[in-house]
């Protein structure tokens, strides 16, 4: 167990060293669970080495929501001074994440289809 942690932080203090370096405006830990996610599917890191630690730290998700919930309970006279705001703008960041997506989705369903396509018109020659 000790070594996964050690192989999430390591990739987490990677994803922190890349923030430094480029000066992108993406949190460290999403970094570095791309970089984790591109060495698993690489197979430079087997799953069975992050597995178990990752499976406990999803099971328990729940729990690390604690913090932020206390948080807002902290600031709710701020919240209920800018409710409106806070509602649209979260009602129109739902509304562009889903078109996106869709967008996206069909983009690489069509390119997909067209790749199939061809490698079919190919086998046909």
């Amino acid at each position: 167990m000790i070594v996964q942690f050690g192989i999430l932080f390591a990739f987490v203090t990677l994803g922190e060293l890349v923030v430094w370096l480029t000066g992108w405006p993406v949190p460290s830990s999403i970094i570095g669970m791309i970089l984790l996610t591109t060495s698993l599917k690489a197979g430079v890191i087997k799953l069975n080495r992050v597995e178990r630690l990752s499976d406990f730290l999803t099971h328990n998700l729940g729990f690390f929501f604690v913090p932020a919930g206390v948080g807002l309970m902290n600031c709710l006279g701020i919240i209920s001074e800018q409710w409106l705001p806070i509602i649209a703008a979260s009602v129109v960041s739902t509304v562009v994440i889903i078109a996106v997506t869709g967008w996206t989705h069909r983009l690489v369903r069509k390119s997909l289809t067209r790749k199939k396509q061809q490698n079919t018109h190919l086998q046909k020659i």
